[in-house]
């Protein structure tokens, strides 16, 4: 497959996640987010999609509280964090790290 499709499909899978998130935090709510923070939502919205992302309840909680630490914790405590190892663990890191 020619690198141009490849880039092609990965930024429609990205536009993709994109909207999911603003469907799953309302579009009020997600723009709010500072950057950093949808850059990891839609990280995590791109590995889970929406039908398993949206049983994240307790850090969807939490970022809606606009606390970045329990979101970040919420995460961690989850099997989606055991599966996917360090990646997972830098990006709770990322967000904990905001609220400092």
């Amino acid at each position: 497959m020619p690198y141009a499709r490849v880039m092609e499909c990965f930024r429609e899978d990205c536009d993709i996640a994109v909207r999911e998130c603003a469907i799953l935090y309302r579009e009020d709510y997600f723009e709010d987010f500072p950057g950093e923070v949808q850059e990891i939502l839609v990280n995590m919205m791109f590995n889970l999609g929406r039908p398993r992302y949206s049983k994240f309840r307790k850090h969807i909680a939490a970022l809606k509280d606009y606390d970045w630490a329990l979101a970040g914790a919420e995460a961690r405590d989850s099997r989606w964090h055991t599966q996917v190892g360090d990646r997972a663990e830098r990006l709770c890191k990322r967000l904990e790290a905001l609220a400092s």
